[in-house]
């Protein structure tokens, strides 16, 4: 029964972690450039809380299922102990989008990049393309390191 909630667990981190990272991505490398091109300072803004907001709401979802189903598999296979460098890497992503996430936007990054975008918005989508791959680097950076260092790359 352990066992079988072991391999659940994992097969809905994996799920959560390719639907999150692959949103991230998708924001990063075609939503934010296509918003900066294509549209006016007027419009980018309204676009931009429109589409990213439907994300963020996936996002969120699947940040949870990723720090629920990793934190159990870690707890079931008591992996506390011998953790390598990489599941603290995978954590620290974890963190960040977490606090981004729950924390920091509802508190002030939404109010700050309302304000910003209204200031100079070129400047701001410019800042917060800059933002995002920089995310969207370590938290591939995380997925290969994770993958590689189950499979013994780093032994």
């Amino acid at each position: 029964m352990e066992y079988n909630l072991l391999v659940i667990a994992r097969a809905l981190h994996v799920i959560a972690v390719v639907l999150w990272i692959g949103g991230v991505a998708f924001v990063t490398t075609v939503l934010i450039p296509a918003i900066r091109s294509s549209q006016t300072a007027e419009n980018r803004l309204k676009i931009f809380e429109v589409l990213e907001g439907k994300f963020s709401f996936q996002a969120k979802i699947t940040t949870l299922i990723t720090g629920l189903s990793g934190f159990y598999m870690l707890y079931v296979m008591n992996g506390w102990s011998s953790m390598q460098w990489w599941i603290y890497l995978m954590i620290l992503v974890w963190t960040i989008f977490s606090l981004v996430l729950f924390v920091f936007e509802p508190l002030f990054l939404h109010t700050w990049f309302h304000r910003q975008a209204k200031k100079n918005s070129e400047r701001t989508f410019f800042v917060v393309q800059v933002m995002h791959i920089v995310l969207l680097t370590i938290s591939l950076a995380a997925v290969f390191a994770g993958v590689a260092g189950v499979h013994g790359l780093f032994y």
